[in-house]
């Protein structure tokens, strides 16, 4: 999970968020409120928002002043999965299939304290060797 955590407020303009997306080049980006998360930002949330947005050159001042003037908590994810840090991976990996989810706020006594991400487990699990590899890695795709 990662800690050092980029965050924005639900009155955060959008033109802040586009900034911190590009600038930290993150996909995710937790809402937060008095460090409790109220929601997720996600670069596809931001691109679907931005589809909107007049492509022309002419429009760029509106386009602007539109980022300029739309909320985070505009476009934001409210309905979140939430973990634990003790939580297990396979607890990680059961919310991610069963709601299509790539990143998970972790939260400790209502406070936000990390997020984990489908990079991060994939990363995990590759570090983790098994006893016996040969009956993972060579396991064909289809059985697994």
């Amino acid at each position: 999970m990662s800690t050092k955590l980029i965050t924005v407020s639900p009155d955060d303009n959008l033109l802040k968020v586009k900034e911190l997306l590009e600038t930290h080049h993150i996909h995710h980006l937790p809402v937060v409120r008095f460090r409790e998360i109220v929601g997720i930002i996600s670069k596809t949330d931001f691109t679907h928002f931005a589809g909107g947005l007049s492509h022309h050159q002419n429009d760029r001042f509106l386009n602007q002043s539109r980022l300029e003037k739309t909320k985070a908590e505009d476009i934001m994810t409210r309905r979140l999965g939430k973990v634990e840090p003790d939580d297990r991976i396979n607890v990680v990996l059961e919310v991610f299939t069963k709601n299509l989810f790539h990143a998970l706020p972790v939260v400790k006594d209502g406070e936000l304290v990390g997020m984990v991400t489908t990079f991060d487990v994939i990363r995990a699990l590759s570090e983790d060797k098994p006893a016996h590899p040969e009956d993972v890695y060579s396991m064909p795709l289809h059985e697994q």
